[in-house]
């Protein structure tokens, strides 16, 4: 090599390394073009629990989310997605430092938080950001209060408390209701108080026991269970999550205690808990907008594809993570999104548009529409387990 061409090479890479030594110190770099596909890529984040007690939500959240993203991905369209998920432990301190992993990233869209404390905390975060949030599964209103940016692809808790309500009532599955609920957590509070307020308009159910505690750790229930069992309910009405359930109906089985049992969405992922006897929870009634047992095509495919991977049925947590990508996926079509936005550009694009008149059919409900306080419009189903299955009832 001459020194004239052996100069130029060496000028040509002063330049290489130069340029990437400018770019090397951005926190939120801007998503670059797949040169393979000729697609841009969206970087789409994800946080919840995948260990500890309630394990189960976060994991299946992240499976269904993986299955979406891959699903588009394959599918050649306009835009890909790169995707990133990170576990919080159902801890709010943890849940804002995964935020803050994701945001150093790259993150532009948030999947997330699943559970309810959590998911307020990181809410405080991306509101501040401008980061526009999708949570799958927190239901608490306080998830989206004064926060224009977080939406909600579950139901609200006060729709799952007055619907758990107005059925008990108007089917008869109860007379003399006890609730066990956990003071401490948002979600669980949230839900028992609509429950009280539209119990109060039935004549034929009465609130005979009210017992409560205050940790998702707690182990024993004796005390709950005797207060129901001694004024003589006959339904128990548990807006709680699967970890504490079980530990509920396994010690209402030990003490010869067989009222009908009645949770809510945070139920959903009892039947894979490790270690816990199915058994337990037949005849128990639940809220979720999922039933993996359902016969129509777009829920049987989904299961398929879930069983083949992860080697279980999907709980209705994997539903809504599958459903808010593709959520977001139609909406980023639908409002002109480009990869090159940032996060805060992305944010006030999206927002209008969600609320807009936007509208989604996934495996968790049709005609999905947003309001601007962040709710969905989609109503719950109860089903009961029967033979370690749901039933539509």
């Amino acid at each position: 090599m001459n020194t004239r061409k052996l100069a130029a090479l060496l000028l040509a890479l002063s330049m290489v390394f130069a340029l990437a030594a400018c770019g090397g110190g951005s926190s939120t770099p801007a998503p670059a073009e797949d040169e393979a596909e000729g697609a841009a890529v969206f970087k789409i984040g994800g946080i919840g629990p995948t260990t500890g007690p309630a394990a189960v939500y976060g994991t299946a959240v992240k499976n269904g989310m993986q299955i979406a993203v891959d699903e588009i991905n394959a599918a050649g369209g306009a835009f890909t997605f790169e995707y990133n998920f990170q576990d919080d432990e159902h801890d709010a301190e943890k849940s804002v430092n995964a935020y803050n992993q994701l945001k150093d990233w790259g993150m532009q869209l948030l999947v997330g938080t699943v559970t309810t404390n959590p998911c307020i905390a990181v809410g405080a975060e991306t509101n501040a950001d401008r980061m526009f949030e999708l949570t799958p599964s927190a239901s608490s209103q306080d998830v989206t209060a004064g926060k224009d940016n977080v939406f909600q692809l579950c139901f609200t808790d006060p729709n799952q408390g007055t619907t758990s309500a107005r059925l008990i009532a108007e089917e008869g599955y109860g007379e003399k209701i006890a609730i066990i609920y956990n003071n401490a957590d948002a979600y669980s509070t949230g839900i028992t108080n609509a429950f009280k307020a539209e119990a109060e308009k039935h004549d034929n159910i009465e609130i005979v026991s009210e017992t409560t505690f205050a940790s998702d750790d707690n182990a024993d229930f004796s005390a709950q269970l005797n207060d129901a069992k001694n004024n003589g309910a006959d339904l128990v009405f548990m807006p709680i999550y699967y970890t504490p359930a079980s530990l509920i109906l396994k010690q209402a089985d030990g003490m010869g205690y067989d009222p009908t049992f009645f949770g809510v969405d945070g139920m959903d992922g009892i039947l894979t808990l490790d270690g816990f006897d199915t058994k337990l929870a037949e005849g128990l009634m639940l809220m979720t907008p999922f039933n993996p047992w359902s016969t129509d095509s777009k829920v049987t495919t989904f299961v398929e594809e879930y069983e083949g991977r992860f080697g279980e049925k999907p709980n209705q947590f994997a539903a809504d993570g599958y459903d808010c990508v593709y959520a977001i996926y139609n909406l980023l079509q639908e409002a002109g999104a480009t990869a090159d936005m940032d996060m805060a550009e992305l944010c006030e694009l999206l927002i209008p548009a969600f609320t807009g008149g936007f509208s989604y059919d996934g495996l968790t409900g049709s005609n999905m529409q947003w309001s601007s306080n962040g709710e969905v419009s989609k109503d719950p189903v109860v089903c009961v387990i029967q033979n370690a299955e749901y039933v539509d009832m």
